[in-house]
């Protein structure tokens, strides 16, 4: 049975929508990929451990802290910036403050300036990999555990960068399942984060 010009425009019609669906779905996984794989963008890299190797150099690492427009908390670096040896690992805190009278939960996009530079501060560990909820009243101070990798001396643009600034921007998100549930039967808030 051969098909008339007109079901074989929609039969290919079909198969471009499908394609682009497929396309457009595919994207923000890599695309995501590619950023944390590059560093581009000021996407940080990952590590279970610190660098191997600690340079008698220093870098200044900036930290920066921002929140969405509708986060209620109070958010901000413990500490504005500090100089550290490049492959050495550094531990700095940001506060957070939740001022309301009920459990907030939130959670934090990063990224560093220069943008070339992502591809060598690593993270070893962050408050920023997991959600956080503050109870209401509650502060807290949340670490995050980095080092620039040595690499970045050897690098034709990153051997020029001499300071990075690591920002940070909370966003409120929905409470866990189970807290939000204690929450709507009247149960005591038990746990946090």
């Amino acid at each position: 049975m051969a098909m008339d010009g007109n079901t074989r425009t929609v039969t290919k019609l079909a198969g471009v929508v499908l394609l682009m669906g497929g396309l457009a779905w595919a994207s923000v996984p890599f695309y995501d990929w590619f950023c944390r794989v590059t560093g581009f963008g000021g996407t940080t890299g990952t590590a279970g451990a610190g660098a191997e190797t600690v340079l008698d150099e220093t870098i200044t690492v900036r930290f920066d802290a921002s929140k969405a427009r509708d986060m209620p908390w109070e958010f901000k670096p413990v500490e504005r910036e500090m100089d550290i040896k490049i492959g050495e690992t550094g531990l700095a805190f940001y506060e957070a403050y939740n001022p309301t009278d009920r459990p907030v939960a939130g959670r934090a996009n990063y990224n560093v300036t220069p943008y070339q530079a992502g591809g060598f501060f690593t993270k070893i560990d962050c408050f920023c990999f997991t959600e956080q909820v503050l109870q209401p009243g509650e502060r807290v101070e949340m670490p995050v555990t980095f080092y620039v990798d040595p690499d970045i001396v050897d690098d034709r643009e990153g051997q020029y960068i001499h300071r990075i600034t690591l920002s940070y921007t909370f966003h409120e998100i929905d409470l866990p399942e189970e807290q939000q549930a204690a929450l709507d039967s009247g149960e005591p808030e038990t746990g946090v984060n």
